[in-house]
């Protein structure tokens, strides 16, 4: 399903209103947000999908850390979690099940989530992944929606990995290439999350499948802003020009550029490749963070004292043009 299909199939929906609901359907943000009491918000999310790596182990993992950042996103601690398994019984051994799933606890356990149960089904088709129960005080819930003029944008993972997945499953992807965009994925971003909320950041988003283009388009609708992108400062894993330059990119990526990409100028100094990347639909991406430019130099650097390494200032936010993105 691309970001058009998502917007038609959203709208018209008889939605239930409620004044507890911090965050709703509505605001296409990245998990749910129901508020408890005055000090205690939770904050919901599902996510899962098909393998876009060979190793079982490895989808587990990659599939948990996708599922748990969005409650990093909006400033939360994720506590539980349900496992939703599709799985075919009749061509695929159990032990492959077997070691998706330990590779998921093994992640959740890393994050301090509690696994409570969840539900399978018998499919053609393996999927795997999480419904998430987090929490967050309400008033230092982080939303897509207060990015302000003058914030600058930290990007915490680099871009490309929708593009070498694609070389991965058509085999062109060495087994270097594979393990150190395996190990992105299955990063947990909860260093930054935690981080992002020491310095006060204003608004964040993480990028998935809408490619960093989209997110940060949502970003500035809901901000009301509009976001320049410095293209030298964008973090992307060097492998994916040459596989961009074999025609490996997915399909996600052009749905993405057909949608949203009336929404974005590109400076002639833009690399053609990178306009690629900038669409390319992310698995586990890395958070954007729109904090002040002090704060934003600080949480690069103790991002990196903390291991994340490919932490950048890749932009600001401007006050016009509103929901529009300038790559420079």
């Amino acid at each position: 399903m691309g970001p058009g299909d998502l917007s038609e199939a959203l709208c018209g929906l008889p939605l239930l209103t409620d004044g507890n609901v911090l965050r709703g359907m509505e605001s296409l943000d990245d998990a749910g947000v129901y508020k408890i009491n005055e000090e205690l918000a939770i904050i919901q999310t599902v996510d899962f999908f098909t393998p876009i790596v060979d190793d079982p182990y490895s989808f587990g993992q990659i599939a948990v850390a996708n599922a748990l950042s969005d409650v990093y996103t909006m400033g939360g601690r994720p506590l539980t979690a349900l496992n939703i398994v599709c799985f075919p019984t009749k061509s695929l051994d159990i032990s492959i099940l077997k070691a998706i799933l330990q590779g998921g606890v093994d992640k959740m356990r890393e994050a301090g989530v509690i696994l409570l149960g969840g539900h399978s089904v018998d499919d053609v088709e393996l999927k795997y992944g999480l419904a998430v129960t987090g929490t967050v005080h309400p008033k230092r819930l982080i939303t897509n929606s207060g990015a302000l003029p003058g914030d600058k944008l930290v990007l915490t993972k680099p871009l490309g990995t929708g593009i070498i997945s694609t070389a991965i499953k058509a085999g062109e992807a060495s087994k270097e290439t594979i393990g150190k965009v395996t190990r992105c994925m299955a990063a947990l971003n909860k260093q930054a999350c935690e981080l992002m909320q020491e310095l006060g950041a204003h608004a964040c988003t993480d990028i998935t499948g809408f490619g960093f283009i989209g997110h940060a388009i949502q970003l500035a609708d809901n901000s009301q802003v509009g976001i320049r992108v410095d293209s030298v400062k964008v973090p992307v894993f060097e492998e994916a020009k040459e596989f961009i330059s074999k025609g490996l990119c997915p399909g996600g990526l052009y749905r993405n550029r057909e949608f949203y990409g009336g929404r974005v100028k590109f400076l002639a100094n833009t690399p053609e490749f990178l306009q690629d990347v900038l669409f390319d639909p992310q698995t586990s991406g890395g958070l954007l963070i729109s904090l002040s430019a002090e704060a934003a130099v600080a949480l690069v650097s103790r991002l990196e004292i903390a291991g994340v390494e490919d932490a950048a200032i890749v932009g600001e936010v401007v006050s016009e043009p509103k929901g529009k993105i300038l790559v420079a």
